[in-house]
């Protein structure tokens, strides 16, 4: 990356997350190239400043552009953002890697697992791409797109093997109203992002249940313990899942509206099927795709993850709400260790 010239990210797609990064790299002095699936997304971008799909009222900066073309927007990359669902990451990465410079540095922004294969996204990027992990890094972190928008504050966890690598993505991001901070783990990072999905489900079902807030409080903090023992045993630092990329970002996604799991939860607990949740949420809810993945991998490494098994029996169908409920209170009585 030349220093006479300003950092150019590549930001794929333009969704909601993948907007708001595309703010925050924007603000920050980046040149900024949003790779749109539709026309009238990168024609908005583009004529009006605006991403007329998902922020039609808040104006984007004169440095974000758009188009539809993924070799012109990959042109020049310093960084790739990826922002897509996880389970659509495999096949459309394939397609764009070809695209991709030598130097390149690769971001991703999904918090999902592979339900085929258990792979976390830096996994699959690795895989796909063909790109050593030093030069994929994690963004992750309480990080609810239409506040960032609108250019409330938050921070996030820049996650990457090589620590000179995140620094430089950190010193990309970093605006006065986003703080970023780094780290080199990736798994802890990718892993708090992924189960917290799962538990903001559970937070929501308890909601729309109208179950009380000593229960959402029980679940997030039960919600905590589980995924910290399966991202240590996976090989993660403890003190990750008590910073931004876990503890942050599950308090956030389980108790703000904004949340796509916490609404799809709530929407169960209110009644509905996971049909009719699903077309009523309209955008990708990530904790119902990966459920059944985390539990396989808490399986595999002979982890207990008891809200995470009721959870994808329930999306399953396996189980009744009252069940559910029933399942995780009648447990047996432990230590809280």
């Amino acid at each position: 990356m030349s220093q006479n010239r300003p950092v150019r990210a590549a930001v794929f797609s333009a969704g909601s997350w993948g907007t708001a990064v595309g703010r925050i790299l924007g603000d920050a002095g980046a040149d900024v190239v949003m790779h749109a699936r539709r026309d009238e997304i990168a024609d908005g971008i583009n004529q009006h400043h605006r991403n007329p799909g998902y922020f039609p009222d808040i104006a984007l900066p004169d440095s974000l552009t758009a188009t539809t073309d993924p070799g012109a927007a990959l042109a020049g990359a310093d960084y790739l953002v990826l922002s897509i669902p996880a389970q659509s990451l495999r096949a459309n990465l394939t397609a764009w890697a070809p695209h991709i410079p030598d130097r390149t540095v690769i971001v991703s922004l999904m918090k999902g697992i592979e339900t085929d294969t258990g792979l976390r996204a830096s996994q699959i990027i690795a895989q796909t791409a063909g790109v050593p992990a030093d030069r994929i890094a994690v963004l992750s972190g309480p990080n609810l797109a239409r506040e960032i928008m609108q250019g409330q504050p938050a921070a996030a966890t820049v996650a990457c093997p090589d620590e000179n690598a995140a620094r430089r993505f950190q010193q990309a991001c970093h605006t006065p109203y986003f703080r970023p901070y780094t780290s080199t783990d990736v798994i802890g990072c990718e892993l708090g992002g992924a189960v917290k999905n799962v538990i903001a489900l559970a937070v929501g079902i308890a909601a729309g249940m109208g179950l009380g807030d000593n229960a959402t409080a029980m679940l997030i903090t039960r919600g905590l313990a589980e995924t910290t023992r399966l991202a240590v045993r996976m090989g993660a630092h403890p003190e990750t899942l008590a910073g931004l990329a876990g503890l942050g970002d599950l308090v956030a996604t389980c108790s703000s509206p904004l949340s796509r799991n916490r609404t799809f939860g709530a929407y169960l607990g209110q009644g509905m099927t996971v049909a009719q949740a699903t077309a009523a949420t309209r955008q990708t809810t990530e904790g119902v795709k990966s459920a059944t993945a985390i539990l396989a991998l808490a399986r595999h490494h002979d982890v207990e993850m008891p809200i995470t098994e009721v959870m994808a029996a329930l999306l399953h169908e396996k189980i009744s709400l009252d069940e559910a409920a029933a399942t995780l209170m009648q447990r047996p009585p432990k230590p809280e260790r």
